[in-house]
């Protein structure tokens, strides 16, 4: 185990990794040389001084960093002036939006290619820039496996939608607004122009998406500058915070201050008891667990059940609350929510700035007790995620109770079968379906192996006919995952996912299943016998992928309770320096 940091003797020029390249005797030093003057530097800009990486997933078809160029100027800037060597290094965008068939699948590989893109370069330290919902768990999963000096630097979130008088939030709003207009209740150039009004600005998702979920505890672990994931994306304090950034990772290598040195397993909890108080997105789970991972840390999901009993839901913002992100930021950001659940944090816990959490948030005020509320004036009276058990998800399965209808949180009823996405899309609004409210919608085969990637498929659509007649909940159940900025009684992540042989694959038209949140359970009620007549005549699909990247996945992916990284990296351990030659 190394020294911890404060007992660390500051760096020496010697010990920078990037002196191992400039300062290579012979012909490889005399090679990097002449490499970088052919960009137009001297070797005295990178010799003797820390070289900075900024890791960026930037593109242009992740919309919502496409301010992340101006930002990477605004961290360079920062970087020079601390004596620093800044050094872009473009990675994979894994936009939500565009990404397919599912972002989740390109997780793991720009995950890879971070921790990669950090070993291959002459790089002593690095800034990571991100934010929307899988570049975020992917930046920090590739630092931690590399455990160099790291800052992340959070996109931050877009500006409030606004239409005909109303505020929107990015999904929430627009989920809603599918369901009317599916339902008939808006036309279809007001369902465009409500769209098009709630993404007015660059920045992620302004309502307590995946994004600002991952964001947010990502800030509440340290790896950030204390209260820089609810900054506007454009607003001026956003600016000075990259510039900031690029100050204090240059000292940060000095100091020899490690990812590995923030996110402890202390931080970890933390962070999950965060989760809780923020009304986070079921996302949060898998990616904690796989960031958790990179670092031998043994987050289960047994850690968020018991934090679930503890915390209670204090952010009142969208999907589970009535503000935004923009809001959450003015009423004194992540800072001043940690001090309100400070009596459950662990405040010796060290943060980027080489302070303890506690210092970080000493201090911190509530502006408005509406959007961040106290504990004895909940949003939400406990935590909003809860781990259910029982015979259809035997390793668990999710959750977000305090975004469902609350009077289906106990419910039985009888199952109507989707045996995939293509079944789902054909039949959920055929006038003849055979559903009732009192039904529990079932999709199979969306799952980490199945769809494959775990799609964002879990909030099922209510069947056409039952919107019409004003239902707008029910409870459904997959091995899916759902957007941080959807709402319903959705049970997700079913674990062990039925592409793999799950009990999930063994349900059929008409079982019935029952929902039991106050203990817990999920459970399908047919008797074990006929599961065994089933189990017996269950048929493995084919494979999705022959080669390539897919096939990788598909053969090395875990299960969702084990963080869906990749078996062969999901563990501790630095790989040797590479030689340079």
């Amino acid at each position: 185990m190394s020294a911890p940091p404060s007992a660390r003797p500051r760096k020496k020029v010697a010990d920078l990794r990037s002196q191992l390249w400039f300062s290579a005797p012979g012909a490889a030093g005399a090679h990097k040389h002449r490499r970088i003057k052919q960009a137009g530097f001297t070797a005295g800009d990178f010799v003797g001084k820390p070289v900075i990486g900024i890791v960026s997933t930037w593109s242009d078809f992740a919309t919502c960093h496409a301010h992340l160029p101006q930002r990477i100027e605004d961290v360079k800037r920062g970087i020079w002036h601390a004596g620093g060597v800044p050094a872009v290094i473009p990675v994979q965008s894994v936009s939500e939006s565009f990404s397919r068939p599912t972002s989740m699948i390109y997780r793991n590989f720009l995950a890879m290619e971070v921790e990669e893109a950090i070993r291959q370069h002459p790089v002593d330290g690095v800034i990571l820039l991100g934010g929307c919902d899988k570049t975020t768990p992917g930046l920090v999963m590739g630092a931690a496996s590399m455990d160099v000096p790291a800052i992340f630097v959070p996109a931050g979130a877009m500006s409030k939608g606004r239409w005909r008088g109303l505020t929107l939030g990015t999904g929430s709003s627009t989920w809603q607004a599918e369901a009317d207009h599916r339902a008939g209740l808006i036309s279809d150039a007001e369902w465009s122009e409500l769209s098009e009004a709630s993404t007015r600005t660059t920045g992620t998702c302004n309502t307590m998406g995946t994004a600002s979920t991952m964001t947010s505890l990502v800030d509440a672990m340290g790896l950030s500058l204390p209260g820089a994931s609810s900054i506007p994306a454009v607003d001026a304090e956003h600016v000075r915070m990259c510039s900031n950034a690029g100050r204090r990772i240059v000292e940060m290598v000095w100091e020899d201050l490690r990812v590995s040195d923030v996110l402890t397993a202390p931080a970890f909890r933390n962070a999950v008891v965060a989760d809780m108080a923020l009304s986070g997105s079921t996302n949060s789970l898998i990616h904690l667990v796989a960031m958790a991972g990179r670092l031998g840390h043994g987050v289960t999901l047994d850690w968020f059940s018991e934090a679930s009993e503890s915390v209670p839901v204090i952010c009142n913002v969208m999907p589970a609350g009535r503000y935004l992100m923009e809001d959450f930021h003015f009423a004194g950001g992540i800072r001043a929510l940690l001090g309100v659940i400070s009596a459950h944090l662990d405040l010796s816990t060290t943060t980027v700035t080489g302070r303890t959490l506690g210092a970080e948030i000493a201090g911190a005020r509530v502006f408005d007790d509406d959007v961040i509320r106290s504990l004895d004036n909940p949003v939400y009276p406990t935590g909003a995620l809860v781990v259910l058990k029982g015979s259809l998800a035997p390793r668990g399965a999710i959750l977000k109770r305090s975004a469902a209808g609350q009077n289906l949180l106990q419910h039985t009823g009888p199952a109507l079968v989707f045996r995939n996405f293509a079944d789902l899309k054909a039949r959920i609004d055929d006038p003849d379906l055979d559903v009732t409210p009192d039904s529990v919608l079932v999709l199979q085969d969306s799952g980490p192996v199945g769809a494959p990637g775990m799609p964002e498929w879990g909030m099922l659509p209510i069947p056409k006919k039952l919107l019409a007649a004003g239902i707008r909940d029910m409870v459904r159940i997959s091995d899916a995952r759902m957007s941080g900025t959807s709402y319903g009684t959705c049970i997700l992540h079913v674990c062990p996912e039925s592409r793999v042989g799950g009990p999930l694959a063994l349900v059929r038209d008409g079982d019935p299943i029952r929902l039991d949140t106050a203990g817990r359970r999920l459970d399908l009620l047919v008797d074990e016998a006929e599961l065994a007549r089933r189990r017996e005549n269950w048929i493995a699909p084919e494979p999705h992928y022959g080669r390539g990247y897919g096939a990788l996945f598909s053969d090395h992916v875990m299960q969702a309770d084990e963080g869906c990284d990749f078996d062969f990296l999901a563990r501790p351990g630095r790989i040797a320096e590479p030689e340079i030659h």
